[in-house]
């Protein structure tokens, strides 16, 4: 239990570390470049709220405030800020007022070091290398759900999908540039019948499938158009019962089950509706161990399913490691930067598109993006993931503050541009008006998105929780493993 504890606080710790991480950054650039150009600084703020600690040196006050979520930097010249930023003891319209130029490179120098953030961490994880999980890659059926679109319209586990809609397609699900893979397709399609195009025992050939979007009880976000399949994934022992069949057959973790009955095992959904369909009754099972060594062992095992205690269907006692076979990748910083960068695009592009099924409820705010990284840092390679979801969140925090909104990055140059084009500043009265009408409105667009990701958080989903922690308990057994060796 206290080991469980520390966990936690660790991985909560380092999420809190590397999600400020990439604010400070890009405050920092801010900071730089107006020290650099010669404007005023009143504030450098790591974390909102009230302070507690600050100093003040050479004018500028440095500050830790209480809410532990990224920071800012108070730059009167550059825009009245005071709706974020809070209200200012000091009067500053005595100051001289900022050339364009000026204002171009301080509102700009924050992507930048976000941007140069990005590269930095692409880089590292170019050197050692992103887990890339085997159903991340494939665009192989592993599982079709019963009575689901795809198992109505004839999909097969083996089937390879080459095409959605017309959209060549390289995977099923996973992350990268979203139109490359089959869930994102389904998703964006419009029509109430999809052509998918699939390649069977050598042959191609376009099934139509009728998607559904499953209804969703409560407020949470709104569930989106699939198929209801799932990319193959050779079944991978992650921990095993104690007095279970498994653990008195002998099995490990770390092995896999490469077939069940002389039938080629493409996920574990489909060893359990084998056994559901032959409750009790013995079943040999094709294992393959030392995975990691240049010579595994294949070995044929015969299991007989018991039912464990509270339980009412016969079970193995097998927990599976979700992300199956993991290997690592190592995309340069560049293809790294431009997925990133795609991605994004594509996101947008369907939020703003007039008649999309994705919307604003579907993108994350700073919990959800909290609660990214506290998942990736719980694999046993949280690191490295969590590197590379990095590079693509900074690349993102530097695009979206580049929109020409008041208020943000892009904001800044707009007016300052404007600035330019008419030979004079805005009025200090009409800009504040404008920033805080601004302010207001990416407030509530804040509170609307963290709306959702708070009811997507574990504690709120008991019934979930409780289901995927629950141990399976078994009876001791003096049963004998049949095992044949293969060569």
């Amino acid at each position: 239990m206290f080991i469980n504890i520390f966990s936690i606080i660790m991985i909560s710790l380092e999420v809190i570390l590397l999600f400020n991480l990439l604010i400070i950054v890009h405050e920092l650039g801010h900071f730089l470049a107006a020290r650099w150009r010669g404007l005023v600084v009143e504030k450098f703020a790591i974390w909102f709220g009230k302070p507690l600690w600050s100093k003040t040196i050479n004018g500028i006050e440095y500050r830790l405030g209480c809410i532990p979520a990224g920071g800012f930097v108070a730059v009167p010249q550059l825009a009245p800020m005071e709706s974020i930023e809070g209200k200012t003891s000091q009067d500053y319209s005595h100051l001289p007022p900022v050339s364009p130029l000026d204002k171009i490179i301080v509102a700009v120098a924050g992507p930048v070091f976000s941007l140069g953030l990005a590269f930095l961490f692409a880089c590292i994880v170019w050197g050692v290398g992103r887990p890339v999980s085997e159903s991340e890659k494939t665009a192989v059926i592993g599982y079709v759900l019963p009575g689901g679109p795809a198992d109505k319209g004839g999909l097969q586990p083996g089937d390879k999908i080459l095409s959605v809609n017309g959209h060549r397609v390289t995977r099923i699900q996973g992350m990268g540039p979203m139109s490359e893979s089959v869930a994102w397709n389904v998703a964006m399609s419009q029509s109430p019948i999809i052509p998918i195009a699939i390649e069977r025992d050598g042959i191609e050939k376009i099934i139509d499938i009728t998607p559904v979007i499953e209804p969703r009880a409560g407020w949470g976000r709104k569930n989106l158009r699939q198929i209801q399949l799932l990319p193959a994934q050779t079944p991978l022992i992650a921990s095993i019962a104690p007095n279970s069949p498994a653990s008195e057959a002998g099995l490990h973790p770390g092995d896999l089950v490469v077939a069940a009955s002389g039938i080629k095992l493409l996920s574990p959904m489909l060893l359990a509706e084998m056994l559901s369909t032959t409750p009790g009754k013995p079943i040999s099972l094709t294992i393959r161990r030392d995975i990691t060594k240049d010579s595994s062992k294949i070995f044929l095992i015969k299991i007989t399913p018991r039912i464990p205690q509270g339980e009412s269907k016969p079970r193995l006692g097998i927990y599976w490691d979700e992300r199956g076979l993991v290997s690592l990748s190592h995309p340069n910083p560049f293809t790294q930067i431009r997925a990133s960068v795609t991605t994004m695009w594509e996101t947008m592009s369907a939020v703003m598109r007039p008649h999309s099924e994705i919307t604003v409820q579907h993108l994350s705010g700073p919990i959800g993006i909290m609660r990214i990284y506290y998942i990736l840092f719980e694999s046993p390679m949280g690191w490295r993931l969590a590197l590379w979801f990095s590079v693509v969140l900074n690349v993102n925090l530097a695009l979206l503050n580049l929109l020409p909104l008041p208020v943000l990055d892009g904001g800044h140059i707009l007016i300052a541009c404007f600035e330019w084009m008419i030979g004079k500043p805005v009025q200090h009265r009409l800009l504040e008006w404008i920033q805080s009408g601004c302010a207001a409105i990416l407030m509530g667009f804040m509170i609307y998105v963290t709306f959702f990701d708070l009811l997507d958080l574990p504690w709120l989903h008991p019934e979930k929780t409780l289901a995927i922690s629950k141990t399976l308990k078994f009876a001791p057994s003096n049963a004998l493993p049949n095992v044949e060796q293969k060569n």
